[in-house]
């Protein structure tokens, strides 16, 4: 039987969690100079749904790992990372600072006049907006290099070599062009390609399923796989938990189509209709609203089934994959 309220407790716990070790582990806003650490917290903090950070914890919780808050005795926010501050965060918090930070980057650069050029992000103005381009473009960049300071330092925080190396390549190649930056080249090749089909490469579903599985679907599957990898689960584990990150990361941008078309500019926090009004290549543009959300639907369940082997101790992701298809923002 379904406890919508324990999960929902438990999604928010999550989501201060993971903001608690970004907060832990960014620059302080005062750091010389000053101006930078301003626009890299503000891009990074205060708002979002954590859910990357938040797939961390759960894939090492699934393996046996503990997954606490920061210590009550953090630090101060270090400009150059200490072994107090990562020991304050552990490698779970570590890790999951890490990847939100990288996601953050992605979307600060995705946001810029020269990508998408949006002006609202999480119901604030877009971090370019705030800061000029130019300290936005470096704020992206600082958080994509301080991600991997903390990756670095993993073993300060209690993580054994073995695994800190396994869990920096996971996120350097999800960071990468076999990953969200490769998704990114081909999302923005593909704009106007259904209305100028000769100007298309590809098949536009082999495109669309490129475009979903790196941009958005490369960092949910290393984020699962890097908490799974931190608790030393074993192969089979690792398997299921990939099959469900591939499934899970293709709902949710499927859904993330469908409410550019249909969500509520209020609760999403961002303007609606920027796909169509750009031509970018959609599941809503390509097979039509309906069928879009049936597919969301199907990899949904495919999602809950790559958990069956856990049981019960799967509860939490079961639940997320059903938030991914309901939500609303």
């Amino acid at each position: 039987m379904r406890d919508v309220q324990a999960f929902q407790e438990a999604l928010a716990e999550g989501a201060q969690a993971v903001e608690a070790h970004l907060d832990l582990l960014l620059p302080a806003a005062d750091a010389y100079p000053a101006v930078i650490h301003e626009a890299m917290r503000y891009g990074a903090l205060g708002g979002g749904k954590r859910l990357r950070g938040i797939l961390v914890r759960e894939a090492a919780r699934l393996g046996g790992a503990p997954t606490p808050p920061p210590k009550a005795t953090a630090p101060a926010r270090p400009l150059v990372l200490t072994p107090e501050a990562m020991r304050a965060a552990g490698p779970v918090g570590a890790v999951s600072a890490a990847v939100e930070m990288i996601h953050a980057y992605s979307l600060i650069h995705d946001d810029l006049p020269s990508m998408d050029d949006d002006d609202l992000r999480r119901g604030k103005p877009t971090t370019h907006i705030v800061f000029g381009e130019g300290m936005a473009v470096l704020a992206g960049d600082a958080l994509l290099t301080r991600a991997f300071e903390v990756l670095a330092r993993l073993e300060w925080a209690g993580a054994t070599q073995e695994a800190a190396l396994a869990v920096m390549g996971e996120l350097a190649v999800a960071a990468g062009t076999a990953g969200l930056i490769g998704g990114q080249v081909v999302d923005l090749e593909a704009e106007g390609s259904l209305t100028n089909r000769e100007a298309a490469q590809a098949d536009p579903r082999e495109t669309l399923a490129y475009i979903h599985t790196h941009k958005t679907g490369a960092l949910f599957r290393a984020s699962l796989r890097a908490g799974a990898l931190l608790a030393g689960v074993d192969d089979e584990a690792l398997e299921s938990v990939t099959r469900y990150a591939h499934a899970f990361g293709v709902a949710f941008q499927i859904v993330d189509d469908l409410l550019d078309v249909e969500g509520d500019e209020s609760k999403l926090g961002k303007k609606t209709g920027s796909d169509q009004r750009k031509g970018k290549l959609t599941y809503p543009a390509l097979y039509g609203v309906e069928t879009s959300r049936r597919l969301a639907r199907e990899y949904v369940e495919q999602a809950k089934e790559a958990l069956r082997p856990f049981g019960r101790d799967a509860w939490f992701l079961t639940e997320l994959a059903e938030y991914v298809y309901s939500r609303q923002r």
